[in-house]
């Protein structure tokens, strides 16, 4: 099993995405426990906001006391070459995990809420909060360690994998042909993968950078066509490794091919992926509009392909094998691991920015076409400002002795934004 922990400080933007279309199938409670609040009947997408202030409560309860994070989520996957597990498998796994991290010991009244679904084959999220029902928080301390550590138990009790075939033939044995998997680079730039109909090769297809689409077309694979050739060059190559170590027939073009052609040498030499965020940071910088900006910056930010979820993913794979070579070295595994949990702050802080950027620089073009037109009219202006409730205020304390009694003029409090965390 693989596992995948982060924190967020928006619960209903988190259930909203886990809900959201895209790559979801069918996203359904299966599991939780709110302490006697009535999550069962809130989860459904129209009633998301009333989940989430539901799982909140206790947060909300602590006040100032409440962490900037507060909320909770653990991702698990299954081994794709085990069964997928069914819903009640699943609801037995996450309160196991819930229960190694001291989220919800079993039979604790004041355990923290959770609840757990799915939205996807073979996999499964949890989410919960941080404060307790007695007003306590849970530490996030070495989460990660006893969360794999409690996967890899579970893992050593089902059923062990089927026994590897003896290679030699048998004159009984009717050879079943491999199947055809077909790579190629369309017109409009788009490189798709054709013939990937099963889910062991739709997971490999995935785990390499492809996108999977589900309509009613059927199951398709692609890369978008905004995409780096020296991007699509990898991931089309890489892609094709893994299927044909899985023994599936893959043709792959030559132009895809890292094998057959010579990429330029990098700038930075071997520092390949440095050289990659120097061509993002080059198009933010040349973005004309919000609109160029937010397709430039989707680069970093994309929840499953972006810059920072590479960087996370690295950060964490780094403590992960510090800790497995050396089981004493557990103070560097830790850095790394809070150094991954930063990353995954910094992407929590940017989650539902697109919009935002998009309108970035139209205030400033609205404001301009305003301060045209006034000038154009300087009657309406003058009939403006002597309507105006900031301008009576001034008038009313230029006389001594008189105070201003109009409602009217603190009717809209000044609103200051908070510290960013």
């Amino acid at each position: 099993m693989i596992t995948h922990l982060q924190r967020a400080s928006n619960t209903v933007g988190l259930l909203s995405y886990l809900y959201g279309p895209g790559d979801h199938v069918s996203p359904r409670l299966i599991a939780g426990e709110g302490h006697g609040a009535p999550i069962e009947l809130l989860a459904e997408p129209d009633s998301l906001p009333y989940l989430a202030h539901a799982l909140d409560a206790p947060v909300e309860r602590l006040g100032s006391r409440a962490p900037a994070q507060p909320t909770w989520s653990c991702s698990v996957r299954s081994d794709p070459r085990q069964p997928d597990p069914t819903d009640t498998q699943w609801a037995t796994v996450a309160r196991r995990l819930v229960s190694a991290v001291g989220l919800a010991p079993d039979e604790d009244p004041d355990a923290c809420r959770c609840i757990t679904l799915r939205n996807q084959p073979r996999q499964v999220h949890i989410v919960a909060t941080l404060a307790r029902e007695d007003g306590g928080l849970h530490t996030t301390y070495r989460d990660i360690f006893h969360v794999q550590t409690e996967c890899r138990r579970i893992a050593a009790e089902l059923a062990p994998l089927p026994a590897v075939p003896d290679p030699a033939p048998r004159a009984q044995e009717t050879l079943v042909p491999a199947r055809s998997i077909t790579i190629t680079s369309e017109f409009s730039g788009s490189v798709v993968a054709k013939g990937a109909t099963d889910d062991l090769s739709a997971q490999l297809l995935k785990h390499a950078g492809f996108q999977q689409i589900d309509d009613w077309h059927g199951r398709r694979h692609r890369l978008p066509t905004t995409t780096p050739i020296a991007d699509k060059v990898a991931i089309a190559t890489h892609a094709a490794e893994m299927l044909r170590a899985a023994r599936y027939d893959v043709e792959l073009p030559p132009s895809l091919d890292t094998a057959r052609t010579s990429p330029p040498a990098h700038p930075l030499g071997p520092y390949t992926a440095g050289a990659e965020l120097l061509q993002i940071t080059d198009r933010i910088r040349a973005a004309q509009n919000g609109a160029d900006l937010q397709h430039a910056v989707y680069h970093l930010l994309h929840p499953e392909h972006g810059a920072l979820e590479r960087v996370r993913e690295a950060l964490e794979a780094a403590g992960e094998q510090v800790n497995g070579l050396d089981e004493e070295a557990y103070a560097l595994a830790d850095r790394f691991a809070f150094a991954s949990e930063f990353v995954s702050s910094a992407q929590s802080e940017l989650v539902d920015s697109e919009t935002e950027l998009r309108r970035v620089g139209t205030s400033s073009e609205s404001r301009t076409t305003a301060r045209t037109r006034s000038s154009a009219l300087p009657d309406h202006r003058d009939a403006a400002l002597a309507t105006s409730p900031a301008v009576a205020k001034a008038k009313v304390a230029s006389f001594p002795g008189v105070e201003a009694t109009n409602s009217s003029t603190a009717a809209h409090p000044s609103h200051t934004s908070g510290p960013r965390r």
